[in-house]
């Protein structure tokens, strides 16, 4: 099934980048390639775009309010060279997040995740487990572009939206592309534990433990419900060795 494109980037050599990107790709028609926010709003009131990509930093208006203003929305994938917009845009729901500079196979997976949608909206995506390996104490993930070395020791608390993970280090904060309860499955089960649908904590990283939430530093989570029991015992547990 072809998709209708539209690109909007401001920067005429990112513009032209995904142009071609398009271009190489037989299923995807490309509509049209502006570079004003405004000028992308008429194209998209007068023609039917199936995938819109879109820029973040740009003049008039930025690509996320651009988003916010449209009453029927395609299919978007963002673009930025700014990783701290990655979990606004999936609140979103946008279909893929693209740190410049993009490459075309990064492009390409966020093309297919597009098709999938489109052919199979229902369609869940089944991830296979990852056991902990309790002899290496350390993660690589994907920020962007890089890999990023994070150390069991170093992770206060990890935040989880939609296909993004933000982990939260005593130095940083690394957004990653994958699902909380993947990297959930690489985690030490005796280090941390899952307190709320969004949200996996560092025993040792908790300061206190009020009645519906914990504070890690200036951070207060929430513990929910579902979570309420397993994390009384663990506590109660640990306590007692």
């Amino acid at each position: 099934m072809n998709l209708n494109c539209l690109i909007v980037e401001d920067e005429p050599l990112a513009r032209k980048l995904m142009t071609d990107y398009v271009r190489k790709i037989s299923y995807l028609n490309l509509v049209d390639a502006c570079s004003s926010p405004l000028a992308a709003m008429e194209i998209l009131r007068q023609q039917s775009i199936d995938l819109l990509f879109l820029d973040i930093q740009m003049p008039e208006i930025t690509g996320i309010s651009l988003l916010k203003a449209l009453q029927k929305k395609p299919m978007v994938v963002l673009t930025t060279a700014y990783s701290e917009y990655a979990l606004e845009g999936y609140e979103l729901d946008v279909v893929d997040y693209l740190l410049k500079p993009i490459t075309f196979e990064r492009f390409l997976r966020a093309v297919e995740k597009a098709s999938q949608r489109r052919t199979a909206p229902a369609q869940q995506v089944v991830e296979k487990p990852v056991t902990a390996d309790s002899s290496q104490p350390f993660v690589f993930v994907k920020d962007g572009t890089k890999m990023v070395k994070v150390r069991w020791e170093d992770i206060l608390y990890v935040e989880g939206l939609k296909d993004y993970v933000t982990i939260h280090t005593k130095q940083q904060k690394v957004v990653t592309l994958q699902r909380l309860k993947a990297l959930e499955d690489q985690l030490p089960s005796d280090k941390f534990i899952r307190i709320h649908n969004s949200f996996i904590v560092a025993v040792d990283a908790i300061e206190v433990i009020h009645k519906g939430e914990v504070q890690i530093g200036n951070a207060l989570i929430p513990i929910s419900d579902t979570y309420r029991k397993s994390f009384k015992d663990f506590i109660e547990r640990n306590q007692m060795q």
